[in-house]
C-alpha cells in the first residue's frame, strides 16, 4: 500500500506540471544556450519538432532546443534513411515549427546536398533555412570546420554534429557505432575541437561509447548534446516520435529506432487504439440509411 501511494504521489505531481509555462520576454538564443552549460553547469535539453502541434508541445516543455531534423525524412515522409529529404521540405516544416516555438532555440538540419559542394552553396541554403524557413540556427553533420567558420562569419549561428552522420550511412556501413578505437575516438575528440573553433555553439555527438562521449565534453567549452553517447554529455537529444512512442505507425522507423532512445510514453498505441474505436463505433452504432 505504501509503495501504490508514493506512485500515486509521483502521478499527481507528475501532472502538476502540466499547468502553461509562464510567458517569456524572448526565445532563447544560441549564446543563451552555450552560457547554460558553461557558465552556470546546466544542461540542455533538444527534441525534435516537425509541425506547429509538435513543436508547441516540446516548447511548453521547457527544452531549450527544437530540432527541425532531417528525421522528419524517416518518422514523417516514409523514407528508409535521412537522405532524401530536400531542402525545400525542411523549409516547409521548419515553418510550421516556428510557428509552435516561442521559447527554445529553433535548429533546423541542413540536409544531405545543401551545403556540401561549397562554401557558397552552404551560405545560400543557410540563409534560405533563416529567411523562410524561420531557423535561429542550423546543423551539419560530419568534419566540415571550414563551413562551420563560413556560415558562422555569415552571420549564422550553427550545432555541429559528429560520431554517427546519418546523411553518411551509405559510406559508415549503415547505423553503426562510431569511435570504438583508440584512434577513431581520438579523432571524433580532434573533430569536435576543431568544430568549436571554427565558431560551432554546440556539437551534437551521435552513438558513440560513453567514454567518447566523456572525452568530447571534456575536451570543449561549448555544450555537446548527445544521442547514445552516454551520460556525461551537456545534454541530449531524442526524436520526438521515439520519445513518445508515436513510431507505432511507421514500420520503418519502428525498425531502425535505436536501441538507446528511451521511450517515455506510448501515444503510438493510445493513437490507434483511439482511431479504431472510432471506426469501431462509426460502423456499429451509426444510423444507416440503407
Amino acid at each position: 500500500q505504501g509503495s501504490e501511494a508514493e506512485g500515486e504521489g509521483e502521478e499527481e505531481e507528475r501532472r502538476a506540471g502540466l499547468q502553461p509555462l509562464k510567458p517569456v520576454r524572448r526565445a532563447l538564443s544560441a549564446m543563451d544556450v552555450t552560457d547554460k552549460w558553461r557558465k552556470k553547469g546546466e544542461k540542455v535539453a533538444m527534441v525534435t519538432a516537425y509541425s506547429h502541434p509538435t513543436a508547441t508541445h516540446v516548447d511548453q516543455s521547457g527544452a531549450e532546443m527544437i530540432l527541425v531534423g532531417d528525421s522528419v525524412a524517416m518518422v514523417e515522409l516514409g523514407h528508409a534513411t535521412t537522405q532524401a529529404v530536400t531542402l525545400e521540405e525542411m523549409i516547409h516544416h521548419a515553418k510550421a515549427a516556428r510557428k509552435g516555438t516561442k521559447r527554445a532555440l529553433l535548429v533546423v538540419d541542413m540536409p544531405l546536398g545543401s551545403y556540401e559542394i561549397s562554401d557558397a552553396q552552404a551560405l545560400a541554403s543557410a540563409y534560405r533555412l533563416v529567411k523562410e524557413g524561420g531557423a535561429d540556427a542550423v546543423k551539419l553533420e560530419g568534419w566540415r570546420p571550414r563551413t562551420v567558420a563560413r556560415l558562422v562569419q555569415g552571420g549564422v549561428p550553427v550545432v555541429g554534429h559528429i560520431g554517427l552522420t546519418p546523411q553518411a550511412c551509405a559510406t559508415l556501413g549503415g547505423f553503426r557505432a562510431q569511435g570504438r578505437s583508440a584512434a577513431q575516438a581520438a579523432a571524433l575528440v580532434a573533430q569536435a575541437r576543431d568544430l568549436e573553433r571554427a565558431g560551432a555553439f554546440c556539437v551534437v555527438v551521435e552513438c558513440v561509447p560513453s567514454v567518447v562521449g566523456r572525452a568530447i565534453t571534456e575536451a570543449l567549452q561549448v555544450p555537446t548534446v548527445g544521442i547514445g553517447a552516454g551520460p556525461w554529455m551537456a545534454g541530449q537529444v531524442l526524436v520526438f516520435h521515439d520519445l513518445v512512442g508515436m513510431s507505432f505507425h511507421s514500420d520503418q522507423h519502428e525498425a531502425f529506432a535505436p536501441r538507446f532512445c528511451k521511450r517515455y510514453a506510448s501515444v503510438g498505441d493510445e493513437i490507434v487504439l483511439g482511431l479504431r474505436d472510432f471506426v469501431r463505433e462509426v460502423k456499429s452504432f451509426f444510423c444507416s440509411i440503407r
